[in-house]
């Protein structure tokens, strides 16, 4: 690629965020709009400067799409996270009850093979995470159109949930930073539920136009 044809391309990642929530009706102003301006700045004031402003104006965009996307159809949109809601308590609480239902049935076995117990609770946290991706996964199906707002409103509310657990819990017990970490993956496997239907929603879109 040569450097004018380099000028010309904005982040790619940048690009994908924005296109994340962007309508299909309106994603070719938004982007010729950030386009034509960035060739300009990056003609103007060199690649790196444009690049940096184009990372502005994606969060900015994002920003802007989301409390658009939220102000259309608040109900809806409402509704769809409370939905998921609802969905994330009852399908994050099954592999507990599927391993409380297994180790009362198998004890004898348990404690003859602790380790092996010990392997299936660490198996749990995958398998949690990968619950609460196909919670995200559901919403988005649910709210065509707006994915990306109904699954990162459900994510905020849990980590609004999480954060004043922590609290809580920070005035009885010293908290771990990894376990911290680990407290918020179930929101961010959400929107990554959410970003993967509306990914392949934009790629079949794209596809039909191009038939």
């Amino acid at each position: 690629m040569t450097p004018q044809a380099y000028r010309g391309q904005p982040p790619r990642l940048a690009v994908w965020f924005i296109n994340l929530f962007t309508a299909h009706e309106n994603a070719e102003s938004i982007f010729g709009d950030l386009l034509e301006e960035y060739s300009y700045l990056a003609s103007k004031s060199g690649v790196t400067f444009a690049r940096r402003w184009y990372w502005r104006q994606t969060v900015k965009t994002i920003a802007h799409l989301f409390g658009s996307g939220y102000r259309a159809a608040p109900w809806s949109t409402t509704a769809a996270a409370v939905g998921g809601f609802l969905l994330y308590r009852f399908v994050s609480g099954l592999p507990h009850k599927l391993l409380s239902a297994v180790t009362g049935r198998y004890l004898a076995f348990w404690s003859t093979h602790f380790n092996a117990y010990i392997w299936v609770l660490k198996g749990m946290m995958p398998v949690h995470l990968i619950a609460s991706l196909f919670v995200g996964c559901v919403i988005a199906l649910a709210a065509k159109g707006r994915e990306m707002v109904a699954t990162i409103t459900l994510a905020l509310v849990l980590c609004a949930l999480i954060g004043s657990a922590m609290v809580w819990v920070a005035t009885h017990l010293p908290l771990g930073i990894v376990w911290m970490l680990w407290s918020f993956a179930d929101p961010f496997a959400i929107v990554v539920g959410g970003a993967i239907v509306r990914t392949r929603r934009s790629a079949a879109i794209t596809l039909a136009r191009h038939v």
